[in-house]
This record gives structure tokens, C-alpha cells and sequence, in this order.
């Protein structure tokens, strides 16, 4: 059969109404050069028609070509693809959402910084390479970022779930979609090879920061305290800005903040789970003095370095952590923690010449400011209370959402328990 009895063939099919089998003629014919554009134009119209935008963009695409110059070819390639970048984020929300189902966004976005850091690692390295290699590491490091980016869908899906305030919900899911795009955007700069994608992933890692600070669970606020607190005892060079004995305080704020609610969850879950270890009131109110006594310590580090009490600090997080029930699956914590130590420990040691020129930069900008700049910035608010302000208001918003995730995840296990146990999963 020739290519024009085919095109007859599929027109027919077209003018009858036929779009399955009008599709399935003219779809091969799109490759011709006596009938493709024409073919291709047919096809696009009628994938548009059943919703198939991908392919009449595909479609649309080939007609263009043939004539671009065509008024109507141009109109329909721009019909086909401009719904295509919403239509492509809404799938790819859903995949993330759906990969991300039963995890703990506080976790998840835990790991995320740790990637993170790790990322600002390596990119301040991976232009020295030769070319080719420079190239083969840069694609790699921007997927990584690329995906570190999806990290912050499943935690803006958290505080959209919240309704407690529309307002503060709204404002909130705005700084993590800015997040998510500067992350998105160092994405972008590492496959270029731009040097600005250490500044961005720099300010990326300060939001992820951020934001674990007010979703960390107490378990994992001990283990990041003690790495934070180790790090100023040895008086280990600051990250990225910050200070280590600061982000120990942080931390400790973090437990002491959510410890009553965590705690009672827990003793709840105890209850219906014979394989959960007892947590006792005497532990829990033991727990809740020294995380006291901890805060006044590391307040006081915070003024002034005072190793000795950094020392004592760090006993007291260790005891902490001996307090708190662990989990009968988990194992090896307190080797795990070492691990982590000096994984955070040698990162920093990598970070350490990168810092250091960034500070030089910082100070040569400093000393050109011009004179009166600083009275200038005296006369200025102090924007710390209103980060202060934010941060609580986030807090805020943010439990809430916990705490609705917290009562759908009970409520289905009450479910479960009702329902009986089949023979080979039960528990004899």
C-alpha cells in the first residue's frame, strides 16, 4: 500500500469518527516525507482532542518543522505545549508524594541537609578536574541536587494538610516553594559549571537547616545535638556560618519543645505494642530535668566557650539518649553516632579551605564599605526578633500538621489491631 492510499485511509477513518483506528493509520505515516507533516497535524488535533498532550506536542512539533513559517502549524505546536510544564510538575508532585508515602517528612528533610552539606562538599572541588571528568561530575551533582529539591514536596504537602492558620500556611508553603526553587536553581548552575551554585547551595542548606530545627522528633534532635555539641567541645571549624555550640542549643530547644507531646505518643504506643520497651514517668521526668539542666549549660557556652561545661554537656546528652527508649529493630545507635561523627567531623575538614576563602572575601568586602554604613545599619531594625517571630509561627504550623499526621497514623493502627492478624504474620 502507498503512502497516499494510507493517508486516504486514515482520513476516512478521521472523517467517520473513528479517532482509534484514524490514530493507528496515520501515527507510521508521520515519518514519511510525501504525508508526514500533513500526517503529523491530523495526529497532534486528535491526541490534543483525547487529552494526550505529550504526544500532539510530539505531533505538533514534526508539522512545525515541515513549515515553519505556517501561521496554523505555529498556533497549534503553541496549543499543544503551553499546559505541558504544569501538566509535567503536577505528575511529577504526585510521583514525589507517592514515593514519599509512610515516611517521616522530618526525616527525610534530616537527610536532605546531610545531602546538602555533602553537595557543598564536592562542588567546591569538582571544576578543578579536566574537562571531561569536570563535565561527568557536574551532570552528577546537579541530579542529586535536582532531587534534593523534591525533598521539600512531601513537607509542603504537611503544612498544606494544616488548616489551623490559612494565613501562616499560605506564608509558609511560600518560603518553601523559594527554597525549593533556589535548591532547583544550584540544580541548574552545577550542570553549567557555575561557580554560583556554591552560594546558592550555601543559602539552601541554612533553609534546610531551618526547617529541621522545628520538625525534628526528639530521638533524632539528641543524636544531632550530641554531633553539634561534640563539634564545638573540639572546637571543630564553624559550617557554613554557623556556630556548633549554637546549633546544640538549637537542638536542645527542639527536644525540650516536643519531648511532653513525643513522649505520651509513645507511652500510648507502648500500650498496644508488646514489642515497644516501657518508657517509665520516673525516666520522663528525669529526661525533662537534665534537658533543663542542658539548655542552661549550652546557654552559658553560647556567651563564652567554657570546655569544661561543654564537657559536662555532652554527659548530659549522653545520658539523654541512654534514657530514651530504643528502638528494638534499630541497634548499634551509639556506634552509628560515632559513625557520624566522623563522617561530620572529615566533611568539615573539607570544608575547611572553602570557608576560609569566603571569609576572605567577605572581609575584603567589608573593608571596602563605605564610611557611615555602619551608622547607617545601627539605625536599622534588628531582624533577628522578627526571624525569631517567623520561626514561631512556623513552629506553630508545623506541629499542628504533626499532630493531624500523628492522629491519622493512630487511628489507622486502631484499625489494624481490629482486624485479625492472618496465620503467618501472627505473633505466637
Amino acid at each position: 500500500m502507498t503512502d497516499g492510499e494510507v493517508w486516504n485511509e486514515g482520513v476516512e477513518y478521521y472523517r467517520a469518527g473513528d479517532v482509534t483506528n484514524a490514530l493507528r493509520v496515520l501515527r507510521p505515516l508521520i515519518l514519511t516525507k510525501s504525508h508526514g507533516a500533513r500526517a503529523a497535524e491530523v495526529v497532534a488535533k486528535l491526541e490534543y482532542e483525547k487529552g494526550n498532550l505529550e504526544e500532539a506536542a510530539n505531533a505538533a512539533q514534526i508539522a512545525l518543522r515541515a513549515a515553519p513559517d505556517d501561521a496554523k502549524a505555529n498556533r497549534n505546536f503553541t496549543r499543544a505545549t503551553d499546559r505541558l510544564p504544569a501538566i509535567r510538575e503536577e505528575e511529577h508532585l504526585k510521583a514525589v508524594l507517592k514515593a514519599a508515602e509512610g515516611k517521616d517528612p522530618g526525616a527525610m528533610l534530616l537527610a536532605a541537609t546531610k545531602d546538602c552539606r555533602a553537595l557543598m562538599a564536592e562542588s567546591g572541588a569538582y571544576r578543578t578536574n579536566r574537562a571531561e571528568k569536570a563535565v561527568a561530575l557536574a551532570d552528577a551533582l546537579s541530579k542529586r541536587a535536582e532531587r534534593l529539591s523534591d525533598s521539600w514536596i512531601p513537607v509542603r504537602e504537611l503544612i498544606a494538610q494544616s488548616v489551623t492558620n490559612e494565613e501562616q500556611a499560605a506564608t509558609i508553603s511560600a518560603q518553601i516553594d523559594a527554597a525549593r526553587k533556589k535548591t532547583k536553581d544550584a540544580a541548574k548552575r552545577l550542570s553549567d559549571l557555575d561557580a554560583e551554585a556554591y552560594p546558592l547551595l550555601s543559602d539552601v542548606e541554612h533553609d534546610f537547616t531551618r526547617f529541621v530545627k522545628l520538625t525534628v522528633m526528639p530521638p533524632a534532635a539528641m543524636d544531632e545535638d550530641l554531633v553539634a555539641q561534640s563539634n564545638a567541645w573540639l572546637d571543630v571549624e564553624a559550617f557554613n556560618g554557623r556556630s556548633w555550640q549554637q546549633d546544640a542549643l538549637d537542638y536542645t530547644r527542639a527536644f525540650r519543645a516536643k519531648f511532653p507531646a513525643w513522649a505520651r505518643a509513645y507511652e500510648q504506643q507502648a500500650q498496644s505494642d508488646t514489642n515497644k520497651p516501657p518508657f517509665t514517668a520516673e525516666d520522663q521526668a528525669k529526661v525533662s530535668a537534665l534537658a533543663t539542666e542542658l539548655e542552661k549549660i549550652q546557654l552559658g557556652c553560647v556567651d563564652k566557650s567554657l570546655p569544661p561545661e561543654q564537657e559536662k554537656a555532652l554527659e548530659i546528652i549522653n545520658e539523654i539518649r541512654e534514657l530514651l527508649p530504643k528502638d528494638p529493630n534499630g541497634g548499634g545507635q551509639n556506634q552509628q553516632q560515632q559513625q557520624k561523627n566522623n563522617q561530620q567531623q572529615n566533611q568539615n575538614q573539607q570544608n575547611q579551605n572553602q570557608q576560609q576563602n569566603q571569609d576572605q572575601q567577605q572581609q575584603n568586602q567589608d573593608q571596602q564599605q563605605p564610611e557611615g554604613e555602619d551608622d547607617k545599619n545601627k539605625d536599622e531594625p534588628d531582624e533577628g526578633d522578627q526571624q525569631d517571630t517567623e520561626d514561631q509561627e512556623v513552629e506553630a504550623v508545623l506541629k499542628k500538621a504533626q499532630e493531624r499526621s500523628d492522629e491519622h497514623e493512630a487511628e489507622k493502627k486502631a484499625r489494624m489491631r481490629r482486624v485479625p492478624l492472618p496465620p503467618n504474620e501472627r505473633d505466637w
